[in-house]
């Protein structure tokens, strides 16, 4: 039987990147899953196809997370779908590069409701509707612990999930859910490359004790055995999936 067979999992932010990763390893150990986007209702429909290809169910749904009535609507349609919800990938987020007494309140504003919000209101619609040992698995980034300039609001975003992760574990184990934090570094995606010279990419490229930039599956390979039974015994936690970066 494969890892998650008859499971159902939302993977926000899963038409692309990391998420899209996510939503095809998790389909791949058997889970139905629902591909969610904000705007590229195309590039999601082929993540869903592609899950097809491998003989499970998926939907894509539109939602964006910086909406709470768009979280809810999303949660809603699952359960309409799928009957249920075992699995919550918080993925979606944006990033944000600019010095200090660069950033605007919108800039702010806007990062902080798709990154916090997000995730906040996503793992409160899933304390009301998800299954008892389910899986809550959100995403932060291992800059937390680095101090790089120009990430001084992102990673204010991500210091506030891995603390909302501690304590919504806490108040969830007693349904036998684990809640915990995956923190990806420098991983060869699009919003990492994004506004990056080569010569910044191989500088960071360095700081891996393994060398190089990680590759999305690498990412997915962890939150899949996070999603497993066989993680049944590991909650509250921050698993830093980053080659050795520091």
């Amino acid at each position: 039987m494969a890892p998650v067979s008859e499971k159902v999992a939302i993977v926000t932010g899963s038409s692309r990147g990391i998420g899209r990763a996510i939503a095809l390893k998790l389909a791949g150990n058997g889970a139905s899953v629902v591909v969610n986007y904000a705007g590229n209702p195309n590039k999601a429909e082929e993540v869903v196809a592609e899950i097809e290809n491998l003989g499970v169910k998926a939907i894509a749904l539109k939602a964006d997370v910086s909406k709470v009535t768009d979280i809810q609507r999303l949660f809603e349609q699952t359960i309409e779908h799928f009957g249920k919800i075992d699995i919550l990938v918080n993925n979606a987020g944006i990033a944000l590069y600019k010095l200090l007494v660069d950033v605007t309140e919108e800039d702010f504003d806007k990062i902080f409701a798709i990154n916090v919000k997000g995730t906040y209101f996503a793992c409160q619609q899933a304390a009301q509707h998800m299954a008892d040992g389910g899986r809550i698995i959100n995403l932060s980034s291992s800059t937390t612990v680095m101090m790089m300039p120009t990430y001084s609001a992102y990673v204010g975003t991500k210091g506030a999930v891995e603390q909302i992760t501690r304590i919504v574990a806490k108040e969830l184990g007693g349904r036998g859910i684990t809640v915990n934090v995956i923190s990806p570094g420098p991983t060869n995606t699009e919003l990492f490359t994004e506004g990056k010279t080569e010569e910044q990419i191989n500088r960071i490229s360095q700081m891996a004790a393994l060398g190089g930039l990680g590759q999305v599956q690498d990412i997915a390979d962890v939150v899949a055995f996070v999603a497993s039974d066989e993680a049944r015994w590991i909650t509250g936690q921050n698993i830093r999936v980053n080659g050795g970066a520091a």
